[in-house]
């Protein structure tokens, strides 16, 4: 019969005609032969089977051998015996390899029609020992998934006991080496069907062997946390998560977050591998364990890792999401990592840019689930954008893509926010320094965020952005000093000059820190201003009198460099060439000095009596809204007493001594009123500079009348600024909390507006220069301020009518002529939180001088009107078309394009981001003579003042050192590349940053640092 088979095989009849003589062949199994006649056709059927020509041969091989052995038992099993099997396995068969899958196919074949023998216990003992040999030598996919098929039909085969952890550990090894070269969507198909098999065969071990479950994680962990450079374990073990128990999680998860013998380089590599997972298509639960274990290190305060962890994955886990077979799970992982990194928003904005045209394509892929997963992708958005609120420029093009999709609530933004914050940390690990890129493409330099110092960022920069005065600065002649002046004109010089991305101020902090000032906590940009100026200030005045015996010693102010050029010399002109020799102002007094008149009268005797103050910004009190009048805690001016605030030049405070006649009004928080029109900032000064009635416990001692009195209190503008500071007092204090709370109201920023000045010279003597416009009113009735402050349409124009005929009484009475001064925004600094102990500044700001003119008429009105508008401060229009480009938005490292309305707006936009302090420079008016842009004042330069040889030397060897610092990190990241290392670590006095800090990160620039999570700020 062998002979007729093999003859059949290779002959050349059609395949019809052969299958018929096998199905003859097939059926005369059924007769007796001879133990020679069925080894003979064994042999053959063997052959057809391992080395057949085709799958025909195959398959004849197949169907014979199936056949005789049913109905030759015995003699197949003395064939089929386990010294045939061990041959094969280990030797082959003819010129077949060991390893060939066809082989663990025929014993497969072979062992079912020998299940019921008592010989095949035998066999299985050889194929125990066969199989965990082979499966130590790393068989490729397709073999391990046919001894996989073979091992979960005769489980019998497994090794057993310590046999069967060492194969339960050498199997996990194995998949970790599989590798998919796979091109076509069939042979991926095929590769992931090949490694599930295997993961199906490792669950079922576990489900009968417990015992072997815990060894086969333990040599899971051991591999994805190895640091050998040359080897990267497949994400084919991402198959076996779905098999582990999932009640295994929180004792697994301790087990290794305890472990001390875990190094974090280990863990960290293991961490990142698991985020790798998340590719794996059909796995299932991967999110399950990468979350658990990145809480289950939270717990355990390795915050090192999780840092590490997060900025290096989450761009990889982002881009998941396009994947819809894998989306979910990684938009679980996603959320995570997100929303746990509260401490900068650096994990956040890598992803940033990525965010617009994935909501596109979610929008339009047509898929069913896309819908329901936008929507979970859109909240998460917004609770990022939430958290970290101070960066417009990064979030408008989000925000317009999904202004469609619904918001949630602030309720439930902070309710996920505080799920899923690191609350159990303790100490603070800062980050090395982020890579720089190159600059930005606005050319400007930003400045490095030292730990929570972003409210002297923000100051600096607006200081920056006073053209004139930086022009001033830059020119005065002050080598060999080490004054505080010295230091800001180094630091403004590298500002204008670097060529780093970002400058570490840290000189200047140490200098012009007020002494109050604790190291690394969040701080009042206000109350650090005033102490700048006012050190500034009184140093120079210190140096007038010192030089005061020196007659040929040149003015400190801008002096001019002797090889300058004479065009130079020219544009840098000193004081003394522009002023009177009696002007003995320092630069501070000039650039944002004021005066104000302070004037009572008494009500009974009509006595007047008037006090000219100094003032270097003013603070502007937030009024009571028109639906207060009636309530009796807002009846009477008397109730609301306005703070006349100093600059820190004449020792003003912010905040006076409770019980005085300037308590602040801003000790109340107002909430905005609906259906109302927002305030604005003439609002504000108009409410600062209203008259006041004294009464009460307030009332006024009147020398004349030797007793208390009811008095008016006036407040009058006689010297307007060249930089007019407004400062919005947004903090309250709440006397039964016992802190201060934000006052989050909508402040209207005009950009130009004009201030009304009584001046006691002729009008044609005045000089005068830009800016913008408030309104200022002298309402006599608490009913008469609130219509003032936001007017109903039927009410506005009474009022105006009312505010002019009081103007025209007042000139009548004998008062000095008030001139409308024009001024025009130049910076506005944005407190981003809800607390003055928290939250992150930045500031916007444009290169504006003083010699830009303006047009005289304030709103187009004749003369006889204007002269009553004069008394107002009222907003101006402007050219939107020529400051679109002019604006810049400083946080902390970034600098970035921006324009006037997303500074107007960002209220609107963010709620916690307020306006808080305004920055006007005063304008020239057309008509004005002028020479050379040299203003008659002398108080505006019209060109850059070319830098100093010592200011030019320093920079160039910085910008040296810059470039050897980058070479040097070049070199660095390349031998780190294979370093096990983690780049984040614990840093010297950074590592315990005290509460409501923004870290070294704030704002988004140079690295960062953990802080206590209630006050965290950024």
């Amino acid at each position: 019969m062998d002979k007729i088979l093999e003859g059949l095989v290779s002959s050349d009849h059609s395949v019809p005609v052969k299958k018929a003589i096998v199905k003859k062949v097939v059926e005369a199994a059924e007769n007796e032969a001879t133990e020679a006649q069925c080894r003979a056709l064994f042999t053959l059927t063997t052959r057809l089977i391992l080395l057949g020509e085709d799958a025909f041969q195959k398959q004849i091989g197949i169907q014979v051998l199936d056949a005789y052995a049913r109905y030759h038992r015995p003699e197949f099993e003395h064939f089929f015996n386990k010294d045939f099997v061990l041959s094969l396995l280990q030797q082959g068969y003819g010129q077949l390899d060991h390893r060939d899958p066809s082989i663990i196919d025929y014993i497969h074949c072979c062992l079912r029609l020998l299940i019921s023998c008592p010989s095949v216990l035998e066999t299985f003992s050889v194929i125990q020992v066969e199989f965990l040999r082979m499966v130590c030598e790393r068989p490729e996919p397709a073999l391990c998934a046919r001894l996989s098929m073979l091992l979960l039909d005769f489980m019998q085969c497994i090794p057993r006991e310590k046999s069967g952890v060492l194969f339960c550990q050498q199997l996990v090894r194995t998949i970790s080496c599989f590798q998919c070269f796979a091109s076509q969507e069939r042979e991926l198909r095929e590769y992931v069907g090949q490694v599930t098999k295997v993961g199906t065969l490792l669950q079922n071990i576990w489900k009968a062997e417990p015992a072997t479950l815990l060894p086969s994680l333990q040599e899971v962990f051991a591999i994805i946390s190895s640091t050998d450079p040359s080897f990267d374990p497949s994400i084919a073990l991402a198959s076996l998560v779905q098999h582990i128990p999932v009640q295994m999680i929180t004792v697994l998860i301790k087990s290794l977050t305890t472990d001390q013998n875990v190094r974090d380089a280990s863990m960290t590599k293991a961490l990142c591998r698991m985020i790798d997972w998340l590719s794996w298509p059909l796995a299932q639960h991967v999110e399950t364990w990468v979350i658990a274990l990145l809480k289950g290190l939270a717990a355990v305060q390795k915050f090192t890792i999780l840092i590490d962890v997060t900025l290096l994955k989450i761009e990889l886990v982002f881009n998941r999401l396009w994947y819809p077979i894998v989306r979910q799970g990684a938009l679980a992982v996603l959320s995570h990592m997100l929303l746990s990194f509260q401490h900068s928003p650096e994990a956040f904005h890598l992803v940033v840019p990525h965010v617009v045209n994935l909501v596109e394509s979610l929008k339009t892929d047509g898929l069913p689930t896309s819908k329901a997963f936008l929507l979970q992708f859109t909240e998460l958005m917004h609770c990022m954008m939430y958290q970290y609120s101070g960066f417009p420029d990064l979030y408008d093009h989000i925000l317009e893509t999904i202004k469609d999709l619904p918001k949630p609530s602030e309720e439930k933004i902070k309710l996920v926010l505080n799920q899923s914050a690191w609350t159990s940390q303790s100490n603070s690990f800062a980050s090395s320094l982020s890579k720089q890129a190159g600059k930005s493409e606005t050319g400007k330099t930003g400045l490095i965020n030292l730990g929570n110092t972003c409210y002297m960022n923000s100051i600096i920069q607006t200081l920056f952005m006073a053209t004139d005065f930086r022009r001033h600065v830059l020119s005065l002649h002050l080598n060999g000093s080490n004054t505080l002046m010295k230091k800001l004109q180094l630091l403004f010089a590298f500002l204008a000059h670097t060529q780093r991305v970002a400058y570490a101020p840290r000189n200047f902090l140490e200098a012009s820190r007020p002494p109050w000032f604790n190291v690394g906590s969040q701080q009042d940009c206000s109350e650090y201003l005033r102490f700048l100026l006012d050190r500034l200030h009184e140093e120079e005045k210190t140096l007038q009198v010192l030089e005061s015996s020196k007659p040929k010693v040149p003015s400190l102010v801008g002096t001019s460099r002797k090889e300058a050029s004479e065009e130079q010399q020219e544009s840098c002109l000193s004081e003394t060439e522009t002023k009177p020799a009696s002007d003995q102002r320092t630069l501070i007094e000039k650039m944002f000095g004021g005066k104000l008149i302070t004037g009572i009268r008494c009500m009974q005797c009509n006595g007047i009596s008037e006090k000219e103050e100094p003032f270097t910004d003013l603070s502007l009190a937030f009024c009571p809204s028109a639906s207060s009048q009636n309530s009796p805690k807002f009846q009477g001016h008397s109730e609301e007493p306005k703070l006349l605030c100093q600059g820190a030049v004449n020792g003003g405070s912010e905040a006076p001594e409770l019980g005085s006649a300037s308590t602040l009004a801003s000790n109340f928080h107002y909430e905005p009123v609906t259906n109302e029109p927002p305030l604005s900032v003439p609002d504000l000064v108009n409410y600062f500079l209203a008259p006041e009635i004294l009464d009460e416990d307030n009332a006024y001692f009147c020398e004349k009348c030797t007793s208390l009195q009811r008095a008016e209190r006036t407040l009058k503008l006689v010297s307007a600024p060249e930089y007019l500071i407004l400062t919005l007092l947004r903090f309250s204090y709440d006397a039964k909390c016992h802190i201060r709370r934000k006052i989050l109201d909508n402040v209207t920023i005009p950009p130009a507006l004009r201030l009304p000045v009584h001046v006691s010279m002729p009008p044609a003597q005045w000089s005068s220069a830009s800016s913008s416009p408030v309104q200022v009113d002298s309402p006599e009735s608490s009913e008469n301020l609130a219509k003032k402050l936001k007017p109903s349409q039927g009410d506005e124009e009474e009022d105006r009518r009312q505010r002019i005929d009081d103007v025209e009484e007042g000139s009548r009475g004998g008062d000095t002529p008030v001139h409308s001064v024009p001024y025009m925004l130049s910076s506005v600094v944005v407190h981003s939180g809800v607390s003055s102990e928290s939250g992150h500044y930045y500031s916007y700001g444009r290169n504006i001088s003083g010699a830009d003119p303006v047009n005289p008429s304030a709103d187009g009105e004749d003369l006889e009107k204007g002269q009553a508008a004069r008394s107002l401060c009222t907003p101006e229009l402007s050219d939107c078309r020529r400051e679109e480009k002019e604006w810049l938005l400083f946080n902390d490292s970034r600098v970035t394009f921006t324009s006037l309305q997303s500074a107007q707006n960002i209220t609107k936009r963010f709620p916690k981001d307020t306006a808080y302090v305004l920055m006007y420079r005063k304008q020239e008016l057309l008509g004005e003579n002028s020479k050379g842009g040299v203003k008659a004042n002398g108080m505006s330069l019209s060109v850059e003042p070319p830098l100093q040889k010592e200011l030019l030397d320093a920079i160039i060897k910085d910008n040296k050192l810059y470039l050897q610092e980058q070479e040097l990190n070049a070199r660095t990241q390349t031998l780190q590349a294979s370093s096990s290392s983690c780049s984040f670590r614990p840093n010297g006095s950074d590592d315990n940053n005290p509460p409501g800090s923004c870290g070294p990160s704030g704002g988004g620039g140079g690295g960062g640092g953990f802080n206590t999570i209630s006050r965290l700020v950024f």
